[in-house]
């Protein structure tokens, strides 16, 4: 029985975040909706500043919970700059907590609102937000040989046209490692073998399209690209060998003491153009991902290991940057349930929303 609600107690410490998370997304769509109808007639780049800042405000009700409430430490290495800067950032993915990640850097240079991901396409169903996503500037792509280079070009000029800050997050390896996914793992390593290339062990063989277009169709625009390689701390079995990293569910569960994040900024200059070059400068790049990673998790002095080689600070959020967009949130979202007339609006925008949500993205994205 005490076993029983120890597993309870347990689960119950992700259904705060997770029921104010998922409660406050009809109303943030309702005053993205309103924002969208009354600045129709504007310039996109009028719509585009408050987009941000709407989008900055519930991202920041987000970091919150993965910040503040589960008490995760952020130790940052490399060089972040202190400024918000025009980026791609390319990052190894491990977890669905890797776009929380992002936003934790990006918060720190004050450019939270401008963050846009590249997201596999199957995403762009989720209710609500897979139509939003869009709007706010994701781009939703397609594996190998469906990927429309055309659409993801066309949507970045439009963005750039409009002067729209931009901070493109990019995870190239098009899936998760999961270390117990060794038919993944084995596919990526014969994958790169074939092509002449390095095997990596840690990190999947990278995919050059997405970061390519990117690029190419954004360099006169980027002022750098951020390497970004990320370890989350606690994901060692009692053998000592990698585990699955901890997905949001988890994550919230508080069952990751640590985050490490290791930061290159590399200047555009830097960065070769043509595609059979950069392919090879990218897998370069996961190179040294995946020899800081097994220097965190196979090195043989314990003394080196869970950590990144060089000096770490430990990068504290403020309170002040987070809980006045969770208590605005809140508050509105529970405004609206304390009424009938609310509460049929809010029933309703789930449902039609999602349903135009859809529509739009079947169409659209």
């Amino acid at each position: 029985m005490l076993l029983s609600l120890v597993l309870h107690m347990h689960s119950l410490r992700c259904a705060l975040p997770a029921a104010v998370l998922l409660g406050t997304a009809p109303t943030y769509v309702l005053a993205w909706g309103a924002w969208r109808l009354l600045s129709a007639l504007l310039p996109a780049g009028v719509y585009q500043a408050l987009d941000d800042r709407l989008y900055c405000a519930y991202q920041s009700m987000v970091l919150f919970f993965f910040e503040h409430y589960t008490g995760v430490q952020v130790l940052l290495y490399g060089d972040l700059p202190k400024n918000k800067e025009n980026i791609i950032y390319l990052a190894n993915h491990q977890s669905t907590v890797d776009w929380i990640v992002a936003d934790m850097l990006a918060t720190r240079q004050g450019a939270l609102g401008h963050v846009r991901y590249v997201l596999k396409d199957g995403l762009k169903w989720l209710p609500l937000y897979g139509c939003y996503f869009s709007q706010h500037g994701g781009i939703y792509v397609k594996r190998s040989a469906r990927f429309n280079e055309k659409d993801m070009r066309k949507k970045l000029q439009k963005y750039m046209n409009a002067g729209t800050p931009m901070y493109l997050v990019i995870f190239p390896e098009g899936t998760r490692y999961n270390p117990e996914l060794t038919k993944v793992i084995s596919s990526s390593q014969t994958f790169a073998a074939q092509e002449g290339l390095p095997v990596l062990k840690h990190v999947l063989t990278p995919r050059i399209k997405a970061t390519h277009v990117a690029f190419e169709s954004m360099k006169n625009y980027l002022d750098a690209i951020y390497d970004v390689t990320v370890a989350f701390e606690g994901t060692m079995d009692d053998k000592g060998q990698r585990k699955e990293a901890p997905s949001m569910v988890e994550f919230l569960c508080k069952e990751c003491p640590k985050i490490h994040i290791h930061i290159d900024r590399i200047d555009k200059k830097d960065v070769p153009e043509e595609q059979v070059y950069m392919r090879r400068w990218l897998h370069e790049r996961f190179e040294i991902k995946d020899k800081l990673l097994i220097e965190f998790y196979d090195s043989l002095d314990p003394e080196r290991r869970n950590r990144f080689p060089g000096k770490s600070v430990h990068s504290k959020l403020s309170l002040k940057k987070t809980l006045p967009s969770l208590l605005i949130l809140s508050g509105l979202t529970a405004g609206m349930l304390v009424t009938e007339a609310g509460r049929k609006l809010y029933v309703k925008t789930w449902i039609y929303g999602t349903l135009i949500s859809c529509l739009w993205v079947s169409i659209k994205a």
